[in-house]
């Protein structure tokens, strides 16, 4: 059996300004902090003699591996990135930052906002661009109808307001 993962596609490259500037505090946070004390526990962890059985050691190295890793993405990324900071000129029709109020067919009404998929946060109904939904959402005005496929088949949902 391989081992082999395709590479995963690296989603639209749009950001807004707060979602750039929480990239560039996580990047700050692991280059600047984290990784200066874990290099200093793996130093001494080496001093201390056989690193084939110290576990601070090989823990420590694992942690740098990630950090390393996650660094190298986070730079990446950032470089390819287009932060969009201005709203668009036509503003009654939903495009990538917009905050949109839907209701259903039940009536539950629901508010999310389209950002890029490095700020995908359900928690703050922040949806990606990506997602089925965003993109039934992207173009359509005030009062539309938007329908969705879904795992439990097709949903329709309704817009009610649209604010940037």
């Amino acid at each position: 059996m391989s081992r082999y993962r395709p590479p995963r596609k690296a989603g639209t490259a749009l950001i807004t300004p707060e979602g750039e500037a929480k990239l560039r505090a996580e990047l700050h946070e692991l280059w600047h902090v984290k990784r200066p004390k874990i290099t200093q526990s793996v130093s001494e962890a080496a001093a201390q003699g056989d690193r084939s059985e110290n576990a601070e050691y090989t823990y420590g190295k694992k942690m740098l591996r990630e950090i390393d890793s996650r660094v190298r993405f986070l730079t990446k990324r950032l470089e390819a990135l287009k932060v969009v900071d201005q709203p668009p000129t036509d503003q009654t029709k939903v495009y990538f930052a917009a905050w949109v109020s839907l209701e259903d067919e039940q009536g539950t009404e629901m508010r999310c906002r389209i950002v890029g998929p490095d700020e995908l946060d359900l928690k703050n109904n922040h949806i990606s661009i990506d997602s089925p939904l965003a993109r039934a959402l992207l173009g359509k005005t005030l009062d539309a109808e938007v329908m969705v496929q879904t795992p439990t088949g097709i949903k329709r949902w309704y817009i009610l307001d649209i604010t940037y």
